[in-house]
């Protein structure tokens, strides 16, 4: 029997005094039904008479076959006390209680449904109408993620300032910031303060250029403009008004706050300091021009000086785009080749021409030669790259299986400069990511099947995956092979 249908009869609306009581069945009904997303009507003892839902999603969960059932048995146990309070509540005029009832959907979680119970016949006959929290209980959710995201990147955005504000105060060599559009000085490090003479207390009125000689400040201000319009230029030497000290100085553009800043990094010259520099400047103007590219990296393999050819081989446009960068986003095979080169270089002092390839910024690939020895940098040491092309290199991308003889020719090349311990690991590793690879491509991308061509275990192949780097592995947090 449907009470909420438009020809069903006057059940539960019967003798009800007020408006709804004056309302006929099927208007009830059809009230009833678009206020809520499900409607039950109930006797006295909480047997469920008819159901009536809202939603196409409620209908496909199965919660209109609960007619006949009692209302505590389609709700999960911690609901049960609520539902009792709810029919007990029912035949209170003066006020609605509502209570969060969760029913239990096989295979799915619980459905949150709000409830309000209300009597509506003399016969004891109940209705209860409820609200689906769900789309609610989503968009709470989306909010504690969002919040928990912005305290997250708020923590490291102060992180990242605290440590950038130690560095930035504690180096010795001077550095200033300034606008972009006029010169003026935002802000100076302690040793800038001290040896450019720039007075503290009205700092952010300050030209970079006041205190300059005439000479210097015409020479500083071309180079400003020169990073400002191409991202990098020659260094050159100003010399303060009084004479007192010179600088070699240096500088970089950024954006922040949609207005252009640029950093300016001063290395003081005295005495010998001064025909050093001119030496050295004149061999940094030669790699700068160098046919081949030449790349210099730290100890933790990140660059730290890169020329024009290097940026032309791996496409970027100012040399900003590679510093601080890992090398291995550039070179060779991710994992396989900087490795070898490294161990090379920490057991024999030097790599001469040792062939491997070079990925550009937007997918081109380049065989390249490289020959490399380390130096000391103060107390960290440092690594320098002569990169040479030998042609460019077609039909590489896409192509995994092809690779395996150019793998084997890297290795066999590092007989006599690599120990026979490390060659073998290194091969080792080499020739199970190339056997990953190629059951992958036989499998078209099916790991159930690679992994069953490679003998390995679920587990053991997913394992494999992460190790070498292969695949996107988001799809596999349901532990299952795709």
């Amino acid at each position: 029997m449907n009470v909420f249908a438009p020809q069903a009869p006057t059940l539960g609306f019967k003798g009800q005094s007020g408006w709804l009581g004056r309302l006929a069945p099927e208007v009830a009904g059809s009230l009833i039904t678009a206020a809520s997303d499900i409607a039950l009507v109930l006797d006295r003892d909480g047997i469920i008479l008819d159901v009536s839902l809202g939603t196409e999603q409620l209908r496909r969960e199965g919660h209109g076959a609960w007619i006949g059932r009692n209302w505590t048995d389609v709700v999960s146990v911690e609901s049960r006390p609520k539902v009792l309070d709810l029919i007990e509540s029912s035949g209170n005029e003066t006020s609605i209680q509502f209570r969060e009832l969760n029913h239990p959907v096989e295979g799915e979680a619980d459905v949150p449904i709000r409830y309000s119970a209300m009597q509506v016949g003399e016969d004891g006959t109940i209705v209860a109408l409820g609200r689906d929290l769900r789309n609610l209980a989503h968009l709470q959710q989306q909010l504690v993620e969002a919040q928990q995201a912005m305290e997250r990147e708020y923590a490291r955005l102060r992180m990242a300032e605290t440590r950038y504000r130690m560095l930035f105060h504690l180096t010795s060599e001077p550095v200033v910031i300034v606008e972009a559009a006029n010169f003026r000085v935002v802000e100076a490090n302690p040793a800038a303060q001290q040896q450019l003479e720039l007075p503290s207390d009205r700092l952010t009125n300050t030209s970079i250029l006041a205190g300059l000689s005439p000479e210097s400040g015409d020479a500083l201000q071309a180079m400003l403009r020169a990073v400002q319009a191409n991202g990098r230029a020659e260094e050159t030497e100003v010399e303060l008004a009084s004479g007192a000290r010179r600088f070699r100085v240096l500088g970089s553009a950024f954006r922040q706050d949609n207005a252009g800043y640029l950093l300016i990094r001063l290395t003081p010259l005295t005495g010998a300091g001064r025909s050093d520099s001119v030496a050295e400047s004149r061999v940094l103007s030669v790699l700068e021009k160098f046919p081949d590219g030449f790349v210099v990296i730290g100890s933790e393999l990140t660059v730290l000086e890169a020329n024009r050819a290097f940026l032309d081989f791996t496409q970027l446009t100012t040399k900003q785009q590679a510093l601080g960068e890992p090398l291995e986003r550039w070179l060779g095979r991710p994992g396989i080749d900087l490795p070898l080169l490294m161990v090379t270089l920490t057991e024999h002092g030097v790599v001469r021409n040792f062939s491997t390839i070079i990925r550009g910024q937007f997918g081109t690939v380049e065989e390249v030669e490289i020959s490399a020895v380390p130096a000391l940098s103060g107390s960290s040491p440092s690594y320098g790259f002569v990169i040479r092309s030998l042609g460019a290199r077609t039909a590489l991308a896409g192509h995994r299986g092809r690779s395996l003889p150019r793998s084997v020719e890297h290795l066999t090349e590092l007989v006599g400069r690599v120990s026979l311990r490390d060659l073998v690991r290194e091969t080792t590793d080499v020739i199970e990511k190339l056997c990953i690879e190629a059951a992958l491509e036989l499998s078209k991308d099916n790991r159930a099947s690679a992994a069953n061509m490679l003998g390995l275990s679920r587990q053991s192949f997913y394992a494999k995956l992460r190790r070498h780097g292969l695949g996107d592995l988001d799809d596999t947090e349901g532990g299952e092979l795709n």
